[in-house]
């Protein structure tokens, strides 16, 4: 599996149902067919459209579409994204609205590298920025990086925190979403160690695996059932000579999606089923619910190998974040090194991805830390994704969020060589 051929075979059946789909469509749209009514037409016409439209997703990287945000001066404010920090494999840009005064809440959103661009938190950034100052990680598609740039694993991907978070000062709140929640605390218990004074004022885990233990998933369940060997050799896939990232290896975005859609495979077909008909009668729209939702979760990008690898082993397989043996360089991280950090856990009762308890676990794993700097919430009733970009986000919890930044804004006071005073949680 580890050669281009598989790669490209992906890649051109991709293509080839993209070219289907827009064959049907002008197709079935031609004038001529006007002479003959019959329902057949529109519905191969509109097969054709939303099949086009599907696959040809698959290799576009989605905009962030945030033109404007509404000030407290009630005006419209132009949002511009510009790159602060560019590195090989990710940057950390900052939305930056234009003639706003300073925002006091700076906020570092942390967005996971499982297949989808960081475009993912659109909603989660939409919502923040008319009340902070918002700076994301925006991860690159690996098949677009050159072989000569070298390797990405997850030691690589935490130091890249850690320089993000050293760039952009102390008075920071970092909010990490799912798989990068373990990576972020131990970015955080890194600085902790090393460069205290640039340690976040508040760290926020959402649905994270930091002990992936704690409560069994399909996906904890997949990790144990498949031995690294056996994952390697069905996952991993050499980019092909299409892309500027010819020869790395990767765990291709287009592999990723196929098991996404497999694990709710009903209620997608359903969703296609609905949406052809609706097209069919001319009831569908260029914006309606279905292509806001479908133009996000269809674009994938690509995994370096040895990050993909690296996870399943070292966070999954191994435990060694819940177990406090995590290695970063050759040094090993204390996680009982964070103090000083507030922390706030936040899990989905319904969470099928990161089960309620495998985030909470973060909150054992940091004894220094007073239990008046420890808080979590489990969200009734809320899925996954619904815990930082859906209603519950938005009416729920959003609010906990900027009342937790607003309580731990300022560091800590400590006389030097006092204890921190514990008081009950």
């Amino acid at each position: 599996m580890k050669g281009t051929f598989s790669y490209d075979l992906m890649e051109s059946v991709r293509n080839t149902n993209e070219w289907l789909g827009a064959s049907a469509r002008a197709y079935a749209s031609y004038p001529i067919w006007g002479l003959a009514p019959n329902p057949i037409f529109k519905l191969m016409s509109a097969w054709g459209r939303v099949t086009e439209r599907s696959f040809a997703r698959m290799v576009i990287k989605p905009d962030w579409g945030i033109r404007t945000v509404v000030g407290t001066d009630d005006r419209d404010h132009l949002v511009e994204v510009e790159t602060v920090l560019e590195r090989p494999f990710g940057n950390l840009i900052h939305f930056n609205v234009i003639g706003r005064d300073p925002m006091p809440r700076r906020v570092l959103l942390v967005a996971p590298m499982s297949g989808h661009y960081a475009t993912l938190l659109r909603s989660t950034v939409t919502s923040l920025l008319p009340d902070c100052d918002v700076y994301v990680t925006d991860w690159k598609n690996a098949r677009d990086i050159p072989v000569s740039c070298g390797k990405f694993d997850i030691e690589d991907y935490t130091q890249y925190l850690v320089d993000f978070m050293r760039h952009l000062g102390p008075d920071l709140h970092v909010v990490a979403v799912c798989q990068p929640a373990p990576l972020a605390l131990a970015a955080t218990a890194l600085l902790a160690e090393r460069d205290p004074k640039a340690q976040p004022r508040t760290l926020t885990l959402i649905g994270g695996p930091i002990d992936p233990d704690a409560a069994a998933t399909e996906v904890t369940d997949f990790g144990r059932r498949v031995t690294m060997g056996q994952l390697e050799h069905l996952a991993i896939q050499r980019v092909g000579f299409k892309y500027a990232g010819a020869g790395r290896l990767v765990y291709p975005g287009l592999l990723q999606l196929a098991s996404f859609i497999s694990m709710n495979i009903d209620r997608h077909a359903q969703a296609f089923s609905d949406k052809i008909l609706a097209a069919a009668q001319g009831k569908d729209s260029e914006n309606d619910a279905h292509n806001r939702f479908y133009d996000e979760y269809l674009s994938v990008m690509d995994m370096t190998a040895e990050f993909y690898l690296s996870t399943v082993e070292r966070v999954f397989k191994n435990r060694e974040i819940a177990r406090n043996v995590f290695v970063v360089d050759g040094h090993q991280v204390d996680i009982g090194k964070i103090t000083d950090v507030a922390i706030f856990v936040i899990e989905g009762e319904k969470d099928d991805i990161s089960a309620p308890g495998q985030c909470i676990a973060a909150l054992d794993l940091t004894p220094g830390v007073p239990d008046s700097r420890k808080f979590s919430h489990l969200e009734p009733g809320a899925g996954h994704y619904g815990i930082f970009a859906g209603k519950s986000w938005r009416n729920n919890i959003r609010p906990l969020v900027l009342d937790f930044f607003d309580a731990h804004s300022e560091a800590p006071r400590r006389r030097r060589g006092a204890k921190t005073e514990m008081r009950a949680g």
